[in-house]
């Protein structure tokens, strides 16, 4: 992970420039999980095949249990891949919220208040997180890996860590940051 250097104090970069966005969004995208979920959608196809056209001369019990699992499988294959095809990064006032294809499920909202630091990851690969998709590895911590490339990581307060694939990561980390100094600036006001 490299560090992104620190940024100037505000007075000396002007109160826009310490002021984040009010909300920033980002986008990741694999274009490659289309390909598996055609092969899902194969299985399915060849599920009905077999229900509609089979002989059914070796009995009705292999033919069903053939049948529900290539559909099953289908299904299966299909949701795991459209599911991570892509992920939408949203960072406001106080959360960062992930969602993961076009439904939005599986979905992550953590408070920025949970969050004691943000990296900016500038190789993130399947590989190390065995594979694509939400994963999880207790040496890593927990990651939503749609595509190889930059990503943010995330500290948290109780030593967890979290990571994300997404486009444009520098920017989300210097949001997130600001928004922790804001945060961090805003606490002892309120005691």
């Amino acid at each position: 992970m490299r560090d992104l250097p620190p940024e100037p104090p505000a007075q000396e970069s002007g109160a826009e420039a310490a002021t984040p966005p009010a909300i920033w969004t980002g986008r990741a995208t694999n274009r490659v999980q289309w390909l598996l979920a055609a092969g899902g959608a194969a299985c399915i196809a060849l599920g009905i095949e077999l229900a509609v056209d089979s002989t059914w001369t070796s009995g009705i019990a292999p033919l069903l249990m053939s049948v529900i699992g290539c559909v099953a499988a289908g299904l299966l294959v299909i949701y795991g891949t459209l599911a991570f095809v892509h992920v939408a990064v949203k960072v406001d006032d106080d959360s960062l919220e992930v969602r993961c294809g076009h439904i939005g499920l599986p979905r992550r909202r953590i408070p920025l208040g949970d969050v004691v630091g943000a990296d900016f990851a500038p190789r993130v690969t399947p590989r190390q997180w065995g594979g694509w998709g939400y994963r999880w590895r207790p040496e890593k911590g927990t990651a939503v890996v749609v595509r190889r490339g930059e990503g943010v990581v995330l500290r948290l307060g109780d030593g967890r860590v979290f990571t994300v694939t997404v486009d444009d990561a520098e920017a989300a980390v210097r949001v997130i940051r600001a928004r922790l100094r804001l945060l961090s600036t805003s606490k002892p006001a309120e005691a």
